[in-house]
């Protein structure tokens, strides 16, 4: 199982890399992908993670890899949609900040959860929401610092597509992501963590 994750990263990563939009946005957008795959690598004997947590940071992987590829404003499936639905812009970052809510949280439950950190299920969920949010805030905070640092990509790097509420509804996101993964994941999640003891 290991093998095909780490091939469909490198093959995905490979992809997004092959002459993207941007080589500066493209670094900006799949450095975390990067950085957690390092992270993963290192824990990988002294603290495995469920089946069901490595699928979700593979999917959030993919995700920054596309948007890294084409810019998150850019993508071509979600400016199909938008023009379908007769929208004003492409929402594929919208997808991006759920995922940011979605994925951290079922990592930061299974952390809470195996080394004991928090007892009751409510307080943990309580504090899993609330630890989603305040990433979710740190990541504007970084590509806020990162467009200023690199000026003429923060358009692409950022993604806001003229959009004034941009900041705020990405956050708004990552908070429904991670509301919808501990109520609708909880349960499956237990049980992969029952055959982890």
């Amino acid at each position: 199982m290991k093998w095909i994750w780490v091939g469909v990263f490198a093959a995905v990563l490979a992809w997004s890399a092959y002459e993207p939009k941007d080589m500066v946005t493209w670094v900006e957008e799949v450095l975390p992908a990067l950085i957690g795959v390092v992270v993963l690598f290192s824990t990988r004997r002294s603290f495995p993670l469920t089946p069901l947590v490595y699928f979700l940071i593979l999917l959030h992987c993919i995700i920054l890899m596309v948007g890294g590829h084409y810019t998150y404003a850019q993508v071509p499936l979600f400016d199909w949609i938008r023009d379908m639905t007769g929208g004003t812009r492409n929402n594929f970052d919208k997808l991006g900040h759920f995922a940011q809510g979605f994925v951290p949280a079922m990592i930061a439950r299974e952390i809470l959860i195996r080394k004991a950190v928090i007892p009751s299920s409510s307080w943990r969920n309580f504090f899993t929401v609330c630890f989603c949010l305040a990433f979710a805030a740190l990541y504007e905070l970084i590509e806020w610092w990162v467009a200023l640092a690199s000026s003429g990509g923060a358009e692409e790097f950022l993604g806001t597509q003229g959009y004034v509420w941009d900041t705020q509804s990405d956050m708004f996101m990552a908070l429904i992501g991670a509301i919808a993964a501990l109520c609708l994941l909880g349960k499956l999640h237990d049980r992969q963590l029952a055959l982890l003891k």
